[in-house]
């Protein structure tokens, strides 16, 4: 348990930023089931369109440092293949 002020407001930031963290992981991965969705439904309008909104959202993410900048740059490229996929 923390002792010194320092430490118990310390204690408290990581809690506040553990909740911002959980909310955005969240909302990256909402944007990637989406487009998981319209892949797997065989809509090649709606998958582009989920993609659309999904790859700036995984960007935004690594750049807050959700996840790790290859990885979002790894997710969006698969997932463009797969949409580009669909449509041929």
């Amino acid at each position: 348990m923390a002792n010194t002020p320092s430490a118990k407001k310390a204690t408290r930031k990581i809690a506040a930023r553990t909740e911002v963290n959980k909310a955005r992981r969240s909302r990256m991965r909402t944007f990637l089931r989406k487009v998981e969705e319209a892949i797997a439904s065989g809509d090649a309008a709606a998958a582009r369109d989920a993609l659309r909104a999904a790859q700036p959202e995984l960007m935004r993410a690594a750049g807050k440092g959700i996840v790790h900048k290859n990885t979002a740059s790894r997710k969006v490229s698969r997932l463009a293949s797969r949409v580009k996929a669909l449509s041929v």
